[in-house]
């Protein structure tokens, strides 16, 4: 693929990696793109790099366009390496250029690269005009990392946010309005649940502080770039970034004899009597970032394990785990397991969910060895209970 012109004299130039299926820890079954853009004005400026084993694409894309020696600015908007990861070889194709990035990004890449590059640090709202456009770099911290910052061009309406409104798409298709909305939902929400949702205040933060720019194009550093649907993914960025949840439910579970499951399945009759719509997910068949998909919308989460060892299952542990670090507010928890003789586990589901400031409206169920009819109509009972709550 060429460079893609995304406004008059200003280029995409990443990387498409089609090939990619885990993203530190989380699956992209999609692959993904790593987004840089080239601008040219009076003075040539390039905004973010990609993956080092991207680089050739991106160089080559820009050759296409200029001798990338005339570039007089980089602008590392992130130090995370699958954005700044081909600084090093760029800024050898460039040795007159500045490299601009905020005060931790400074800090951040002095550290991973060890080179005493030509910095500048921006200031919070500072302004660099390069000819007929102006640059305005705000910082944006926590979203993800404390070097996050945005660069904005007035004379355009164009926002490049870097990781903010990205989503993990390796695509031909560039623009929002190529892509099917549902599928482009999801991906937003699956990135935005599985590397954003821990800094929900710092991104509210980041909203306002960007709410008075006009913008008609946000071009992140992943992904597809929206042009088409900014109000459709700023309103879901809000409820995102609020907690904000719908009354559905989500059931998580693992099982070793299938007791466990067979529990799972009774909360599920039960909530679906409640007119509640729930969802369903095992963890030996759904990876834990795609649990988190679900996760993001649903306000009443259902958590269940079996007690082996004296404690939950490894991969019960291991979601566990996954989840505090993501720490999704203001949710209904419910905990159930099965047991032979010990029975620990359960308790200690309820237990991790109040120490997540969940309300646990219902006490767990934990039931020994394999369920039998009435048991299981009791548990289907608190299913529907459970939906009346989140009714």
């Amino acid at each position: 693929m060429n460079k893609i012109e995304i406004k008059p004299g200003i280029y995409w130039v990443g990387g498409i990696d089609w090939h990619i299926q885990d993203f530190h820890g989380y699956k992209t079954h999609r692959g993904t793109t790593y987004n840089a853009y080239l601008i040219i004005d009076e003075k040539v400026v390039l905004v973010d790099t990609v993956k080092h084993y991207l680089y050739g694409e991106m160089l080559a894309r820009i050759k296409e366009i200029i001798d990338p020696s005339k570039i007089d600015y980089v602008v590392s908007n992130h130090v995370e390496m699958d954005h700044s990861g081909s600084l090093p070889k760029i800024l050898e194709e460039a040795p007159n250029a500045t490299l601009i990035t905020s005060v931790q990004g400074e800090k951040g890449l002095r550290r991973h690269y060890k080179r005493d590059w030509n910095f500048h640090v921006a200031q919070s709202g500072e302004e660099l005009s390069i000819g007929k456009r102006t640059l305005v770099f705000v910082h944006v911290p926590m979203v993800h990392w404390p070097d996050s910052m945005v660069t904005y061009i007035p004379e355009e309406n164009l926002l490049l946010p870097n990781d903010a409104f990205g989503q993990h798409i390796a695509s031909a298709e560039r623009f929002d309005d190529e892509i099917e909305w549902g599928v482009l939902k999801e991906a937003t929400a699956t990135y935005y649940a599985n590397i954003v949702m821990p800094y929900g205040t710092q991104v509210g933060k980041a909203l306002e502080a960007l709410g008075g720019l006009d913008i008609d194009m946000i071009a992140p550093s992943h992904g597809i770039i929206w042009r088409s649907r900014i109000p459709d993914i700023l309103a879901e960025y809000v409820k995102w970034a609020n907690h904000e949840t719908e009354a559905r439910a989500l059931i998580v579970y693992d099982t070793m004899w299938g007791s466990t499951e067979r529990i799972a399945y009774a909360l599920a009759e039960g909530l679906s009597e409640a007119d509640v719509p729930v969802t369903v997910r095992s963890l030996k068949n759904t990876h834990i970032s795609d649990v988190m998909t679900d996760l993001i919308t649903s306000k009443l989460i259902l958590i269940g394990s079996p007690t082996i060892n004296n404690g939950m299952l490894p991969s019960m542990g291991g979601f566990l785990t996954y989840l505090k670090g993501l720490r999704p507010k203001d949710r209904l928890g419910f905990a159930f397991g099965s047991f032979g003789w010990g029975g620990q586990a359960a308790g200690e589901i309820e237990k991790f969910m109040k120490d997540m400031g969940w309300e646990v409206p219902i006490e767990y169920v934990n039931l020994k060895f394999v369920p039998d009819t009435e048991e299981l109509g009791n548990v289907k009972s608190i299913g529907k209970e459970l939906g009346k709550i989140l009714g």
